[in-house]
């Protein structure tokens, strides 16, 4: 599988003027009688799946570059759950149903959908909340070879599971919370 071409050149940070996705804010309040202040970003929800491959034995998971990580590391890639941020009147459940196919390739029936548990996430900044999923693939499942939509650039990984333990621990790689919760919950549930 080719790796993701990331070339990125002339990166800049500017004002948000005029946002999509997040709005920022500052909150006030009194706290036991005493006034404060805290910056904050509203943001949206968001669903992530963990998506284990059968007849694989493995982990099907998303690399991408992520400009706020390119900030602290050289490259800005990291290594994710499949996700998608809750921007449709759609149940979470059929949210996460078509990030699996936008971005891994895999058509599941709904009904093969388990809801895993969910957690907020960035709580110093956003606080949003994740709901985590978990579903089982096949080969006949594929229908596409994924990697998103609109512009996306999602390259599909295939992580054996014997190698997974080892990915939560290396700080190396980029990656999410809630990629090692999800690993994690596997080990002891599964």
């Amino acid at each position: 599988m080719p790796t993701l071409k990331n070339k990125i050149e002339n990166f800049k940070l500017g004002p948000l003027t005029e946002s999509k996705f997040i709005s920022t804010a500052l909150a006030t309040y009194e706290q036991n009688g005493i006034k404060k202040d805290w910056e904050i970003v509203q943001a949206h929800d968001s669903v992530a799946i963990l998506i284990y491959h059968k007849e694989h034995n493995c982990f099907i998971l998303v690399k991408q570059f992520r400009p706020a990580v390119y900030l602290n590391n050289s490259d800005g890639m990291t290594v994710e759950l499949c996700a998608g941020i809750v921007d449709k009147e759609h149940s979470l459940a059929q949210i996460a149903k078509e990030e699996i196919e936008e971005e891994c390739g895999y058509a599941v029936p709904l009904e093969n959908i388990e809801k895993i548990t969910s957690f907020h996430t960035s709580v110093g900044f956003a606080g949003s909340k994740q709901i985590l999923y978990y579903v089982e693939v096949d080969e006949s499942m594929k229908v596409s070879d994924g990697g998103g939509v609109d512009g996306e650039l999602i390259e599909v990984m295939h992580l054996p599971v014997a190698e997974a333990k080892e990915l939560i621990y290396n700080e190396t790689i980029a990656k999410t919370p809630g990629l090692i919760f999800a690993f994690i919950w596997w080990f002891e549930n599964k």
